[in-house]
C-alpha cells in the first residue's frame, strides 16, 4: 500500500470502534471501498498484515451489516470481495445496523419504563425525562428512516441546506411573531 493508502486504512480501523465495529473490520472495511479491483481473503490478509482467521472473522461481520459483497471470476474458484453498493449506500447501512443495534433496544427499554405508573416524585421526574428522550429518538429514527427513500443526490441537497434550514425557520418564526402582534 502507499503512504496515503495506508494512512486511510488506518485511519478507518481507529474510526471502526466509533461505528460499532472493531479496528481490523474498520480496516478492512476502508481498503475494500477504496481497493479498484475486488480482493481475495488472501489479498486482503497480506495487504493489512493480519491473519487469514481475523480476515474470515472480518469478512463475515461485514457481511452481517451488509457492507461487503462476494463476486466470482469465470474460471476462477476464489472469492473476491468488494463494497456492496456505493459509499451513501454503505453509510445508510452503518445507520440502519446502529439503530437496531442501539436505537432500538433503548426506545423499547424506554416504552416500558413509560407504561408503569411512577410511585415517587423522582420516578414522575425520571419518567418526564425518559419521555423527552423517547420523543426525541422517535423522531431521529422517523427522520432517519426516510433518508434512503431520498436518493444520493436529494441527500446531498439536504445535507448542502445545513443551517439553511435554521435560518429559514428562523425566518418563520419572526413572521409568525409579527404577525400575531
Amino acid at each position: 500500500m502507499t503512504p496515503k493508502i495506508e494512512s486511510f486504512v488506518m485511519h478507518c480501523g481507529e474510526m471502526g470502534s466509533r461505528w460499532g465495529f472493531n479496528r481490523t473490520i474498520g480496516q478492512m472495511c476502508g481498503l475494500l471501498v477504496i481497493s479498484e479491483q475486488p480482493l481475495t481473503a488472501n489479498q486482503i490478509s497480506e495487504k493489512l498484515n493480519i491473519s487469514r482467521g481475523n480476515v474470515s472473522m472480518g469478512i463475515k461481520e461485514l457481511q452481517s451489516w451488509r457492507l461487503i459483497q462476494v463476486q466470482h471470476k469465470p474460471g476462477d474458484r476464489k472469492e473476491y470481495y468488494s463494497p456492496a453498493g456505493s459509499i451513501w449506500d454503505m453509510a445508510i447501512r452503518v445507520f440502519e445496523e446502529r439503530r437496531k443495534r442501539e436505537v432500538d433496544p433503548t426506545l423499547s427499554l424506554l416504552r416500558d419504563n413509560l407504561l408503569d405508573q411512577s410511585e415517587s416524585d423522582e420516578e414522575a421526574y425520571a419518567q418526564h425525562k425518559m419521555h423527552e428522550i423517547h420523543d426525541l429518538l422517535d423522531a431521529l429514527t422517523h427522520f432517519a428512516s426516510e433518508l434512503p427513500k431520498m436518493g444520493p443526490e436529494r441527500l446531498n441537497s439536504l445535507m448542502k441546506l445545513g443551517a439553511g434550514v435554521g435560518k429559514v425557520l428562523d425566518m418563520k418564526d419572526k413572521l409568525l411573531n409579527n404577525s400575531s402582534k
